[in-house]
């Protein structure tokens, strides 16, 4: 017998699969795209994507170093450099994934909300025959026609008095089918869960406006001195593909004092901390404007149309003199030198190129409060001028071997060598303001004259800044709604019973619902007491993993007695 049936099973190979052709595959495509469990792993991969960006340097923001990096990783640069890893915003992979996240979401919420919209407008379904079987059920007997019951039910279903109880998820939609009645409600929770999404799509798009046609310039500025708003001006600027640089608005900003306050009067951890900059600059939004006093702070940025000035940092920019050994002098101004610690112990460089037969360099560090510690020499002990002093290392040879970009606040040594003293000591030069030194060799003199401060401004304009918000706000009270609200179904059933109405509900909720029980409790009791009537026997039960089949039985043979009563 067994033989039988295995010959007449037919062989594997005739069997034609079935095949999907070019349209079936592309539509195989487009499912997989646009399911949520695409779009949540092309989100974690734009996540991982933007790392680079933040481990090596980018091209946009600091050229100099990435060309130093390049110089010193002549094996593996090259290739980072092929795969974009020095301009990872505006590779092609960093945008592919972008543009599929985009895609994936669109494909995703406009047949979603297509779905919603039929929902919405569609009927609940007719009650069930078997309420009991529903995970919540009950029942209670009231006074008067099922006719009457009937209204009083949807009267309280319709939200009178019933409203705040189901908050939030609305009020109900009835449907009347003979002695039966169907509600739905929670509809909100879909429509919060399709509100997230699209403000995601309206967050991607605002940051693609922004990308395109936003752009960011930085521009460190001695007291005393102004800039315009040109790409001239400033010292690192990263603008958009699609941005006009030479249609920038016309203002400029001369910062005419910066004050700043640290704590002196604490101790520990506490002393030398920040406790308020305040730049004091004079603005003008066009060459034909006035030219208006304004008060910039940390927290309050100036304001320029769409664009704004914010205040980021400050530190200290030395005035030294340098002159040749015919007392010329080669250069002579405030040079600012970068904060490496709390208490501003600062690091500069100042490149003469002017100097011959041979150019010259000093690089080293500018101390405010200047005291000599044993293991690392020359520090400071607080960020205020109490004792400044300048303490540098000369050089000389190319400053810029082969013409590599480098950053102005370090000084390249590859073709430079340090100048010696008298004892063939490398020569290091600790000076206070007023004092002057000699170079050997008769190369010339170092002064340093005075010192003044330097307020570091970011100056931004992002004109998708407020749709982006608008979208992160609306992605809130989409994830708050679909989180919070439940969707339920509650169906109501009545029927005479000895001269009385048995009203019988029951309902389902989607997913976890904890309160559906209170709530199908509140609406008998809400119904008895509309009905001019108190309970008089109620049958409630909840489907538990725990019940038992005996009590199923029992409970199907007490709904078999009641409906033989009825018919009767």
């Amino acid at each position: 017998m067994t033989q039988n049936r295995m010959d007449t099973r037919p062989d594997e190979s005739d069997v034609t699969q079935p095949r999907l052709g070019t349209v079936g595959m592309l539509r195989w495509a487009w499912r997989q795209l646009t399911s949520m469990r695409t779009a949540l792993f092309l989100l974690l991969l734009l996540a991982i994507g933007a790392v680079p960006g933040s481990i090596w340097p980018q091209r946009n923001i600091d050229a100099g170093r990435v060309a130093d990096y390049l110089a010193r990783h002549r094996s593996t640069g090259p290739w980072l450099d092929r795969l974009g890893f020095f301009d990872v915003y505006s590779s092609p992979w960093f945008a592919a994934i972008y543009l599929l996240l985009f895609v994936s979401l669109v494909g995703c919420v406009v047949p979603r909300s297509k779905i919603h919209w039929r929902a919405m407008r569609a009927q609940p379904p007719p009650a069930p025959q078997h309420l009991e079987r529903l995970p919540e059920h009950g029942q209670v007997e009231v006074d008067g026609t099922p006719e009457e019951a009937l209204a009083v039910a949807r009267e309280v279903l319709r939200g009178r008095g019933l409203a705040s109880r189901l908050r939030p998820g609305g009020r109900y939609r009835l449907r009347s089918e003979g002695l039966s009645l169907s509600a739905e409600s929670g509809y909100l929770r879909e429509s919060g869960n399709l509100l997230f999404h699209t403000a995601l799509i309206v967050v991607i798009i605002a940051i693609a406006v922004g990308h395109l046609f936003g752009w960011r310039g930085d521009r460190i500025l001695v007291t005393g001195k102004s800039f315009a708003n040109t790409i001239s001006a400033y010292d690192t600027f990263d603008p958009g593909p699609w941005v006009d640089t030479e249609g920038l608005s016309p203002f400029t900003v001369a910062v005419d004092r910066l004050d700043v306050t640290f704590e002196e009067r604490s101790t520990g951890a506490q002393r030398g901390a920040p406790r308020d900059f305040t730049a004091y600059t004079r603005t003008q939004a066009s060459p034909d404007a006035p030219r208006v006093s304004q008060i910039l702070k940390v927290n309050g940025p100036l304001k320029f149309g769409g664009t704004s000035v914010f205040l980021l940092g400050n530190g200290y920019a030395p005035v030294i003199t340098v002159r040749d050994g015919a007392g010329r002098v080669l250069m002579h101004e405030a040079t600012p030198f970068l904060p490496q610690d709390a208490n501003y112990k600062s690091v500069g460089a100042i490149k003469v190129t002017s100097a011959s037969p041979k150019q010259l360099g000093l690089f080293g560090f500018f101390l405010p409060s200047e005291y000599i510690d044993e293991a690392s020499g020359p520090s400071s002990f607080f960020p205020g001028l109490k004792n400044p002093a300048l303490a540098l290392g000369v050089y000389e040879g190319e400053l810029y071997p082969q013409g590599r970009p480098q950053s102005v606040y370090t000084l390249s040594t590859e073709k430079m060598a340090q100048l010696k003293n008298s004892k063939g000591d490398p020569l290091r030069l600790l000076l206070r303001p007023g004092q002057s030194t000699q170079l050997p060799g008769g190369r010339g003199s170092v002064t340093f004259d005075g010192v003044q401060r330097w307020a570091g401004l970011s100056i931004r304009y992002d004109p998708g800044k407020a749709l982006a918000l608008g979208g992160a706000v609306a992605a809130l009270a989409g994830l708050i709604a679909s989180l919070m609200i439940r969707r339920r179904r509650v169906f109501i059933r009545v029927r005479p019973l000895q001269g009385r109405t048995v009203v019988s509900i029951g309902g389902l909720a989607k997913g976890e619902d904890p309160g559906l029980g209170s709530i199908l409790e509140d609406l008998l009791t809400t119904i008895a007491q509309l009905s001019d009537t108190k309970p008089s026997r109620t049958e409630s039960s909840r489907t538990e993993s725990s019940r038992t089949e005996s009590s199923r039985t029992e409970s199907s043979r007490n709904g078999s007695s009641e409906t033989e009563s009825s018919r009767n």
